[in-house]
C-alpha cells in the first residue's frame, strides 16, 4: 500500500499526509542500523506513550462508561466495529468477555471489515467499503439500547464510518475511538475518544502503539463498565465462567479469598451452584443454601455487596 505516494481511494484517510499516524517519526530514523538490543529497546521505549494517551482520555472513557450502564440494564448489546488492528482488538474484547464476567456471547458482538476470514488474514479493500459496514451493522439489527464502539486508528475508515451512520440512525449509543485527534468517527459519534499516539517508531505501522493504546482503552472501557454491572466484588472477578480446570481452579481460589473459607468447602459450595462464584460466596459467608443465596443476590440486583448486607 502507498502511503504517502499519489491518492488510490479519494477521501480514505491515508491519503491524508497530515495524519500523526501516518507520518514518519523524527526518532529513530536509522531504526534498521540499529543492533538487535537497542532495536527492542526502542520498540519497548515508544509504548510508554499508549499509556499516556489512554490516560489523557480517561474522562472520556468514564463518559463512555456511564452512559453505557443503562443500555446494558436494560437488555442492550456490545457491537464492536473495525477494520484490520482494530477490528480485531474489538472482537478480542468482545469474545473474553464471556469467560471473564459471564457476558453473555449474544451481547458482545465483533464486526470486522471482510468478515470471519479478515480475523487471520488480511482482505484487501474490507476497510474502504462504507456500505458494507452499514449493511454488516444493519445485519445484527442494531437497536436503541446497543452500544456500538467504532474502532479506527485514522478516525476514518470507511467501513467504520458507515456502521457508525446505520448505528446512529437506529438510535444506538456510539463511541468512537480514534488515534488522530480531530477524525471524523470521533466527532460523529455521541462520545468521542482520542487516543493521540502520535507517529510510530515504524512509520505508518498502527499496529504499535495505536493498536497497544487501543486495547488498553477497550480493556479500561469494558472491565469498567461490568464492574458497574456488579460482575466484580472488591476487586474479585466473581462472575467469570469456570469453563476450564484452569477457571475452576481460579474460581475455588476466588472464593477462599472472598469468604477466608478452607478449599474443601469452597469446591463443595461451587458444586452445588455450578461453579458461580457469587452464588458461593453469599452461600458461605452467610450460612445459607445455595437456592436462599441465589433469591438474595436477584434481590440485589445481582451484587455480592448488596446481598451480604441483606443478611
Amino acid at each position: 500500500m502507498v502511503l504517502f505516494g499519489p491518492p488510490q481511494h479519494p477521501n480514505h484517510p491515508l491519503t491524508d499526509p497530515m495524519l500523526n499516524t501516518e507520518s514518519p517519526s523524527t526518532r529513530h530514523t536509522e531504526l534498521d542500523l540499529y543492533a538487535t538490543a537497542d532495536l527492542v529497546s526502542a520498540l519497548v521505549e515508544d509504548q510508554v506513550h499508549a499509556v499516556d494517551a489512554v490516560r489523557s482520555a480517561g474522562a472520556e472513557l468514564a463518559r463512555a462508561v456511564d452512559a453505557a450502564v443503562p443500555r446494558m440494564q436494560q437488555g442492550g448489546r456490545l457491537i464492536y466495529a473495525g477494520a484490520g488492528t482494530s477490528g480485531r482488538l474489538g472482537v478480542l474484547d468482545s469474545v473474553e468477555l464471556y469467560p471473564t464476567f459471564s457476558w453473555p456471547h449474544d451481547r458482545a458482538i465483533g464486526l470486522l471489515a471482510g468478515g470471519a476470514d479478515a480475523m487471520f488474514t488480511a482482505v484487501e479493500g474490507a476497510e474502504d467499503d462504507a456500505t458494507q459496514g452499514a449493511r454488516d451493522m444493519q445485519a445484527v439489527h442494531v437497536a436503541a439500547n446497543d452500544v456500538v464502539l467504532l474502532l479506527a486508528a485514522s478516525g476514518a475508515t470507511p467501513y467504520v464510518m458507515g456502521a457508525l451512520q446505520a448505528a446512529r440512525s437506529a438510535g444506538a449509543l456510539t463511541v468512537g475511538f480514534a488515534n488522530n485527534p480531530h477524525a471524523p468517527v470521533t466527532q460523529q459519534a455521541d462520545i468521542g475518544i482520542t487516543l493521540d499516539t502520535g507517529s510510530e517508531v515504524i512509520s505508518g505501522s498502527t499496529r504499535l502503539k495505536a493498536g497497544s493504546a487501543q486495547k488498553m482503552a477497550l480493556n479500561a472501557f469494558s472491565s469498567a463498565l461490568m464492574v458497574r454491572l456488579n460482575k466484580v466484588y472488591g476487586n474479585l472477578m466473581v462472575d467469570l465462567k469456570a469453563t476450564n480446570a484452569k477457571l475452576v481452579r481460579r474460581a475455588v481460589a476466588l472464593t477462599m479469598h472472598a469468604t477466608g473459607c478452607d478449599e474443601a468447602l469452597a469446591r463443595a459450595t461451587l458444586l452445588a451452584c455450578d461453579h458461580h462464584v457469587k452464588v458461593a460466596v453469599v452461600a458461605i459467608t452467610c450460612g445459607v443454601d445455595i437456592a436462599t443465596a441465589r433469591a438474595r443476590l436477584a434481590a440485589a440486583g445481582d451484587s455480592v455487596r448488596r446481598a451480604l448486607d441483606l443478611a
